[in-house]
């Protein structure tokens, strides 16, 4: 190969991994541009505001999977987790009668700051063991989260005696539905936990780890890393995301309850997935999934305004994923 051919070869690959981390920002910003000119309500504050409180919630555990995608694993069960989780908080937040013996002294309940600490610990108890079945164990973690989805939907059932748990006070309540000037609550929450997860990934040796793992194991393994310490701990993380995004489910809906979170798995992947995260592991960050976050609540919000009806709604974000995975192998065999 010649120097000129292999000079054009290196930029079109270099303009090809340009494009690849541009791609969801510039698909963002079209869609933005296409919603406003078909609805023009679309960019109203309001609205967009909306929209960011609707995605603070699955973008939280968004965040959380971003750790586990970076280590080439996959979390089904974080909708499942975020439902127990809130469910945990509305029993130590209510007493509710029928399950008083999570609460045996205190029937009537205790103050919100117990109850989202119930949550978060919850969530994160949880992540923690499936972490230490698929690091330690060394099962898939496919199969681990699949039954864990299921697992952790009976124990909601459980927690609150087949039914829903409802009707908190306005400091529970002020979590999922205050504002703190014209910003919703949860967006704040939502901010401050990329932030410190973007700091985490980005400025640490934690965050190198976790990429390095996802990378190359191998390799991280000679470096004296120990992998399956890793591998628990991002299962574990994606698990206190899940509670902490539990507690404000069940605090914006004002109930808790088995069905809370369905699904929020596929929008969570395809959050982390669009936003340029590899399910091979090793790429992505933060700001990634923030931007894939945004798209997708983008999506769903302007397809609402123009009534576009909720079954066409899912088979766009399946085909999405699919896109994105597409791309992805792609991108690496450009690469190669």
């Amino acid at each position: 190969m010649t120097v000129s051919a292999s000079l054009t070869a290196r930029r079109s690959v270099s303009l090809a991994a340009l494009f690849a981390r541009l791609a969801p920002a510039i698909f963002l910003a079209l869609l933005i541009v296409l919603f406003t000119a078909l609805a023009p309500r679309f960019f109203s504050a309001l609205n967009l505001f909306n929209v960011l409180r609707q995605v603070s919630i699955y973008g939280i555990l968004a965040v959380g999977m971003t750790f586990v995608i970076l280590t080439r694993g996959i979390d089904l069960s974080v909708g499942a987790l975020a439902a127990l989780a809130g469910a945990v908080a509305a029993v130590v937040a209510k007493g509710h009668a029928d399950t008083r013996f999570v609460l045996p002294f205190f029937p009537e309940g205790l103050p919100w700051e117990f109850a989202a600490l119930a949550a978060i610990l919850t969530g994160g108890l949880g992540g923690l063991i499936q972490g230490i079945i698929i690091a330690r164990l060394g099962v898939p973690s496919f199969v681990v989260t699949l039954g864990g989805m299921t697992v952790f939907r009976g124990l909601t059932l459980i927690v609150g005696n087949g039914g829903p748990i409802a009707g908190f006070d306005a400091d529970f309540g002020w979590w999922g539905r205050g504002l703190i000037g014209p910003v919703p609550v949860p967006v704040i929450v939502f901010a401050l936990v990329a932030v410190v997860a973007a700091v985490v990934l980005g400025a640490t040796r934690y965050g190198r780890s976790v990429y390095a793992v996802g990378a190359n194991p191998e390799a991280a393994r000679l470096c004296g890393i120990d992998r399956a310490k890793v591998e628990t701990s991002v299962y574990a993380l994606t698990g206190l995301a899940a509670g902490l995004g539990g507690f404000l489910l069940a605090s914006r809906l004002n109930s808790a309850e088995a069905v809370a979170g369905s699904q929020y798995e596929l929008t969570v992947i395809a959050a982390v997935v669009i936003g340029g995260a590899s399910l091979y592991g090793g790429r992505g960050g933060i700001g990634g999934t923030l931007v894939g976050t945004l798209l997708i609540g983008v999506l769903l919000n302007g397809l609402v305004i123009l009534n576009v009806s909720p079954y066409v709604q899912q088979l766009l974000i399946g085909a999405i994923i699919v896109g994105a995975v597409t791309f992805d192998v792609f991108i690496k065999r450009q690469f190669r």
